[in-house]
């Protein structure tokens, strides 16, 4: 079970509206659909939390690059949504960097002597190279009145509602939980 929330920055204060993922695949998307919330580029924010195992926050200031921060990369990546987030740049991946082995370059005649405890060890890196931390720009709301070490603090059970009221838009996103 996941809630997703888009909150835009108006002249008025904060307006919330509820949005389904479902048609998004990547992360263009969503900031896609996060400016199409705001008709004068103001700053939109998408909350996103899963089964209270980690919120994610993405900020989008116009036509800016996204910011992002998730609170447990690891806990996300079992996620299709969080999946969305967890670019190879926030990872710290080189993109260009696949871990593809080139079958055309293996040996495959049947005669090979079987896996190494080492080749194990190998095939697991690649789900072992998401941190069970945060990842991304902590310093995401600080403008907003939520700085590094309370971002780092919060637990994903309230951490949206907490996000919220320091954005004094507590009331505007109950609306649409």
């Amino acid at each position: 079970m996941y809630f997703a929330a888009l909150l835009a920055r108006t002249e008025d204060g904060w307006e919330a509206s509820d949005t389904e993922l479902d048609d998004v695949e990547s992360l263009s998307d969503l900031a896609e659909l996060a400016r199409e919330a705001s008709p004068e580029d103001d700053t939109v924010l998408v909350l996103i939390e899963q089964e209270d195992a980690w919120f994610g926050v993405v900020r989008i200031d116009g036509e800016d690059d996204p910011r992002i921060y998730v609170s447990d990369a690891a806990a996300a990546a079992r996620s299709s949504y969080g999946e969305i987030l967890l670019t190879d740049e926030l990872l710290g991946r080189d993109p260009d960097d696949d871990d593809v082995v080139d079958l055309d370059s293996l040996d495959l005649d049947g005669t090979e002597d079987g896996d190494s405890e080492e080749d194990d060890d190998e095939a697991g890196t690649s789900a072992e190279a998401v941190p069970h931390s945060p990842v991304g720009d902590s310093q995401i709301l600080d403008d907003l009145g939520v700085g590094e070490k309370e971002l780092r603090l919060l637990d994903a059970d309230d951490a949206l509602s907490a996000i919220a009221e320091a954005l004094g838009a507590s009331e505007v996103l109950e609306t649409v939980r």
